[in-house]
């Protein structure tokens, strides 16, 4: 696979998101902001596809109009004729090849909902752990953009590795932690305690400094005594204790 320098150096930012300690969802929204930029892209969503309730759950997109995304989990969803089929192959794939693009232009899912917000070229992958949808990315161009091609293809599926485990990390992240005592927690101060919620919520450094009004070193400081006093050694085993602070 041959990568111009900017692609390189979005893969990598890619990457380097993927390594962090996130939540599921700040996972699926902060790739999503990469992905638009690796793929000259205009609108993404993401969903969790939930077996038990047989639906597309825990939503998420940019540049699209909540309402029309209302009426995707409303209806829509139940009348989809193109991601079931992305999602049986578990790999990237272009929606072109799973639905022609004539037939795609003349049914209501594209013309009702779709085009509402300017839709016209897309490509998805869904994340799986074994049997279990773990999440998935949905990036489309709008009508004055082109088809996705066997590059974007190849880049997305490239990506796949990197997005379930960081996936699969974050949601054995949320199972308790009951190494941590109540009485490690009563150690933290005000400002450690502040510092630890906001790792909690997925929040980065510079984040947190900024939420805070403190400076970056400060942060810093501040969560290595909260590691040190709770026995902790990386972001996700903290936010599997912040809400018993």
């Amino acid at each position: 696979m041959q990568l111009s320098p900017t692609e390189q150096g979005q893969l990598a930012a890619c990457f380097a998101l993927l390594a962090q300690d996130l939540n599921e969802r700040d996972i699926r929204a902060r790739l999503g902001e990469q992905l638009l930029h690796l793929f000259r892209a205009q609108h993404f969503a993401s969903y969790v596809w939930d077996e038990a309730a047989n639906r597309f759950d825990h939503g998420l997109a940019i540049n699209m109009d909540p309402a029309n995304l209302g009426r995707y989990d409303a209806w829509y969803q139940f009348h989809d004729p193109i991601t079931f089929r992305l999602q049986q192959r578990r790999q990237a794939t272009l929606v072109s090849e799973v639905m022609p693009r004539a037939e795609l232009l003349r049914c209501e899912f594209f013309n009702d909902f779709l085009a509402r917000d300017g839709l016209h070229w897309g490509i998805n992958l869904h994340a799986f752990d074994g049997a279990r949808a773990l999440g998935d990315l949905r990036i489309w161009r709008g009508r004055q953009g082109r088809e996705f091609g066997a590059h974007e293809r190849e880049l997305l599926q490239f990506i796949e590795p990197a997005f379930s485990a960081a996936l699969r990390r974050a949601r054995d992240a949320r199972r308790p932690d009951p190494a941590v005592s109540d009485a490690a927690l009563a150690l933290l101060s005000p400002r450690e305690t502040a510092v630890a919620r906001c790792v909690g919520q997925g929040l980065t450094d510079k984040e947190i400094a900024r939420e805070l009004g403190i400076g970056l070193p400060s942060v810093r400081t501040y969560l290595q005594r909260v590691f040190e006093k709770l026995g902790v050694h990386r972001r996700a085993a903290l936010a599997r204790v912040v809400d018993r602070l």
